[in-house]
């Protein structure tokens, strides 16, 4: 997609620091990063949200998350790492093409992710995890 900033990555038009490459996938260091070393990892096929994905995008996308979260971790000290994907803009997606970011994580770095949390009232659970199981068929 001529438009899309991550597809111009892809086919070289814009630079980047790769870090990894194969057939289906690249990762690259993110140019606004919440810690060193964050990584962009991203299929070379467009794509705005994962359920647009082909099942052969999603599983090489898995395995080079699996393969590179240790590494990018290892490469920069982390000791741990967090893998997050941001699926519409109300979830935060600011570019429209699905990618994943690995964000190295070290105790001393005192900005660990914070989940936002609530209890549901009682009975809505299982009204919600009925409604997710249908949806799903």
């Amino acid at each position: 997609m001529a438009d899309c900033i991550f597809c111009r990555i892809v086919s070289g038009g814009i630079p980047s620091y790769l870090v990894f490459e194969d057939e289906r996938v690249i990762a690259f260091l993110d140019i606004n990063p919440v810690a060193i070393g964050h990584t962009l990892v991203i299929p070379k096929a467009h794509s705005t949200e994962l359920a647009g994905m082909s099942p052969e995008d999603m599983t090489a996308v898995g395995a080079a998350l699996r393969r590179l979260a240790p590494a990018v971790a290892k490469a920069v000290g982390a000791e741990g790492y967090n893998i997050l994907n941001n699926c519409g803009a109300v979830a935060g997606q600011a570019v429209g093409h699905v990618h994943f970011h690995i964000i190295p994580r070290t105790g001393r770095d005192g900005r660990g992710y914070r989940w936002l949390t609530f209890s549901y009232r009682e009975g809505q659970a299982a009204l919600v995890a009925g409604d997710i199981s249908t949806a799903v068929g």
